[in-house]
């Protein structure tokens, strides 16, 4: 199974995260470990950690980093205009616009590492409730899908449209944890929570309309893999996302409303 890597990386510049997949492999179990066994061993014995001043900072970086990522990206896609939108593929190597493309690229998917810190601090503060299916199987898509793609398909290319909503998504739901981790819990009343939610399942409707766009056009060359890929992911996600809306902002509205009564 694993003479697949022996392949050369789709580009050559060979950085942290991108090659081999034994560090990515280990991240991600020690992630699961962590989360599922040793951080609630950990914790069992200890009252939760107070973090608001770490997700302070926390929250704060990550809105700098992905909204700086966002903004260069836009410039990028809609000024410099390396791209055609219709059918993006990945720039040669020669191109003057492949560095840019590579840094922007690899940016992204290093920060879906830091992601992962989400978790860990729900641990610490013991607010279990809060790792969900979803919650784990999405912070663990994007580590490793970020891997594969660029592993054999290389920086940038079709799943930069995505790429550039999720960093949108991101600024919007880190500016949220950043406003809620700073209010104690009884006083939360957040009427744009549920919103969130349907902005998450937006992007992964554009990005399933973008995705048939493409294997429209006539001649492109998008890899068929990487299309099939974008599209059962973001169905996957959006079916996921939205039986999360339904239970937890439409069958709840009832019970809010008798326990109220």
């Amino acid at each position: 199974m694993f003479e697949v890597f022996n392949r050369p990386p789709a580009d050559p510049v060979q950085l942290p995260l991108a090659v081999g997949p034994w560090p990515v492999i280990l991240i991600v179990t020690g992630y699961l470990l962590f989360v599922l066994k040793l951080g609630r061993l950990f914790m069992a014995n200890r009252a939760p950690y107070d973090l608001r001043v770490v997700l302070k900072v926390y929250n704060l970086l990550q809105i700098v980093y992905n909204s700086t990522l966002f903004m260069l990206a836009i410039y990028v896609i809609f000024v410099v205009r390396p791209f055609d939108l219709n059918c993006i593929t990945v720039l040669a190597q020669d191109n003057p616009f492949k560095r840019v493309e590579r840094v922007l690229s690899y940016a992204y998917y290093i920060n879906k590492y830091f992601d992962l810190l989400d978790t860990i601090f729900i641990v610490l503060r013991k607010s279990y409730k809060q790792i969900s299916c979803l919650h784990l199987l999405h912070h663990l898509y994007m580590p490793i899908t970020g891997y594969f793609v660029i592993r054999f398909n290389g920086y940038g290319g079709h799943l930069i449209v995505a790429g550039v909503l999720n960093l949108f998504v991101h600024v919007v739901m880190y500016s949220y944890y950043y406003i809620s981790s700073q209010i104690p819990p009884a006083k939360r009343r957040f009427w744009w929570k549920e919103y969130i939610t349907i902005l998450q399942m937006l992007q992964f409707v554009i990005v399933f309309a973008h995705t048939i766009w493409t294997l429209m056009q006539p001649k492109c060359e998008v890899p068929k893999a990487l299309t099939q890929m974008s599209l059962l992911a973001a169905t996957a996600l959006f079916l996921m996302f939205a039986n999360f809306y339904t239970h937890a902002y439409i069958l709840a509205k009832p019970k809010k409303k008798q326990i109220n009564d």
